[in-house]
């Protein structure tokens, strides 16, 4: 009987060994349901500062917070339009017509956006560009008092 006692407990031994070295077919399919984090605007402090600075006419402070958000944030029209803004009055037309046409990339060619580009022009001099410029985006607003108001400013000059 000693014999048998050896053997058989080598052979457990070896079933054991068998088994725990084979893997287990089953899957884990526990679902988690993690909460992902809202996605932030990271562009929206400076966006906010760029506007108050514009406000307080403080244009070189305000083009560098637009020009962050656009960094930040290359889709934000709204950024676009004030650091098209700032260059224009910082009487960086070049780089306002740079801002200017990634705006409209951004947002398209709509009639608050050519309003602004009518004033640069305005503000550069080119009276028949302004002109055009300032019609077209009259034609397309329902509220056409910023408009007018700029058509003024151009027939006084």
């Amino acid at each position: 009987m000693r014999h048998g006692l050896p053997t058989a407990a080598a052979a457990l031994a070896a079933v054991l060994m068998i088994t725990g070295c084979t893997t287990n077919n089953n899957v884990d399919t526990t679902k988690t349901t993690a909460i992902q984090p809202k996605a932030k605007d990271v562009s929206a402090a400076d966006l906010a500062e760029g506007k108050a600075q514009f406000r307080e006419a403080n244009f070189g402070l305000a083009e560098q917070h637009f020009r962050k958000a656009v960094e930040l944030k290359a889709d934000n029209a709204e950024a676009w339009m004030g650091l098209a803004a700032s260059y224009d009055e910082l009487g960086r037309f070049d780089f306002a017509d740079r801002a200017y046409d990634q705006l409209l990339r951004v947002a398209g060619r709509k009639p608050q956006i050519v309003n602004n580009m009518g004033y640069s022009q305005l503000l550069r001099g080119n009276k028949r560009k302004a002109r055009a410029l300032l019609l077209e985006a009259k034609a397309g607003l329902a509220d056409q008092t910023v408009v007018n108001a700029n058509l003024a400013l151009l027939d006084k000059s």
